[in-house]
């Protein structure tokens, strides 16, 4: 896939610039060691114009990212969003993924930064993992422990776990791969949220386990307003394998059903699960064909 022509203009540190002439920093340790954060946003064109999904709360994630590992965060937010949709107006992007980086500066110590940079590019990019329902395996890779990694950031070092579960998920024949803890409870999938359907019920693994996914959030808001009894707890293998059905939720992947689990192929019609039903919800509100501010 081609994310970016001769005439792609990214913001960089202040300005904008094409992509093909944007300079690396060959000293720096985002490039050495993985020593970065990003965040991904998604822009639709609804009936009100280009507007991009909770664009504060993914700023302010990524903020928290670069806190939680030391990295300078020295812009402001608010006129963080508005150089996006300058952006997106700028590469005539009326739906389109976003991607802030922000990358640490020349230090081949392994200190924490002292200097920062941020790019933010824009590219247009169906759901990421398809609109098919998905066949998934659990993996051999193991999520990063907490106790040894934040977790509940976005940090660019940190998915070099998922490119190697995801790729093996592939090389296997399936779509996507579900990640275990340490413990051995499924936690997620390489880079989305994982939420179970079992006797009209939602099940999904806790916050304190999981990636804190905005889409997550936006899921369990949509099910408590719609009165659909949503339960966290830790998720054994078996009872995944057990589900009535399932889906996997992310910026990226907007919210996708799961057809099968390893062997284990689920015999609920997707379009007559709870899922389908958050799915349906979810697209009206990433649109806004409705109001739901009041709800969500």
């Amino acid at each position: 896939m081609q994310y970016y022509n001769n005439n792609t203009l990214i913001y960089l540190d202040g300005d904008f610039v094409k992509a093909s002439q944007a300079g690396v920093d060959f000293y720096g340790q985002a490039l050495h060691y993985g020593y970065g954060a990003f965040e991904g946003l998604r822009a639709y064109n609804t009936h009100n114009g280009t507007r991009i999904f909770k664009a504060e709360q993914h700023f302010e994630r990524l903020q928290q990212s670069c806190e939680a590992i030391n990295i300078p965060y020295k812009w402001n937010n608010r006129e963080l969003v508005e150089k996006t949709y300058e952006l997106l107006a700028l590469n005539n992007l009326r739906e389109a993924y976003v991607r802030p980086l922000v990358l640490s500066g020349s230090n081949m110590h392994l200190t924490s930064a002292t200097d920062s940079k941020i790019l933010i590019a824009a590219w247009e990019w169906g759901p990421y993992l398809g609109q098919n329902l998905l066949k998934v395996c659990v993996s051999n890779i193991q999520r990063p422990n907490p106790k040894a990694f934040p977790v509940n950031s976005k940090i660019s070092g940190q998915y070099i776990n998922s490119i190697l579960a995801s790729s093996e998920a592939i090389k296997k024949g399936f779509d996507e791969a579900l990640l275990l803890d340490q413990n051995g409870f499924v936690v997620q999938a390489s880079s989305e949220n994982l939420f179970i359907e079992k006797d009209f019920k939602i099940y999904t693994a806790p916050q304190q386990d999981a990636f804190p996914g905005i889409t997550r959030q936006t899921v369990i808001n949509i099910c408590r307003n719609l009165n659909f009894e949503i339960i966290e707890k830790p998720l054994t293998v078996e009872e995944v394998y057990a589900a009535d059905s399932a889906f996997l939720c992310g910026t990226a992947a907007e919210i996708i059903g799961i057809r099968q689990v390893d062997h284990i192929e689920y015999k609920e019609d997707w379009e007559h699960t709870i899922g389908a039903s958050i799915q349906r919800r979810y697209k009206n509100l990433v649109l806004e064909n409705e109001n739901y501010e009041v709800i969500i």
